[in-house]
């Protein structure tokens, strides 16, 4: 009897390692892959935000951007791929914001001087048609 406790205490430890050893295997095995083309797009994006200027349309928005892609890396470091695939996707959001931010401002700009031209125009016609008998 005390041979048989003896048998299978000593099987404990083998197993036990064992188990320990599937179980890390499966852990390294279920890891995703980087999210290496999100984190291409919010690149792409910031690069594309900074070539509009949105450095002084959108100055808020573009930080942020870059906030988010830090900490996507971050992410990476740590192993957390799910999480920094979100952050990736939130930084181009916030870099395409950055953009468009910076595309209405400077199209608003355009359409304020083609009104103050046009009111010029106005002016200089009124004042050569009053000039006329």
């Amino acid at each position: 009897m005390n041979e048989r406790l003896s048998a299978r205490r000593g099987l404990r430890l083998p197993t036990a390692v064992a188990l320990i050893g599937m179980l890390a295997l499966a852990a390294c095995a279920s890891t995703p892959p980087a999210p290496t083309a999100s984190l291409d797009a919010a690149k792409q994006a910031i690069s594309n935000a900074e070539r509009a200027d949105a450095s002084r349309y959108a100055a808020g928005e573009l930080s942020e951007a870059r906030i988010k892609l830090a900490s996507a890396d971050a992410a990476i470091t740590e192993r957390r791929m799910d999480m920094a695939e979100r952050f990736a996707e939130a930084s181009r959001a916030e870099a395409e914001l950055a953009s468009a931010k910076t595309a209405a401002a400077k199209a608003n700009a355009v359409n304020d001087e083609m009104r103050r031209s046009t009111g010029t125009l106005r002016e200089e016609m009124q004042r050569t048609s009053g000039d006329k008998p």
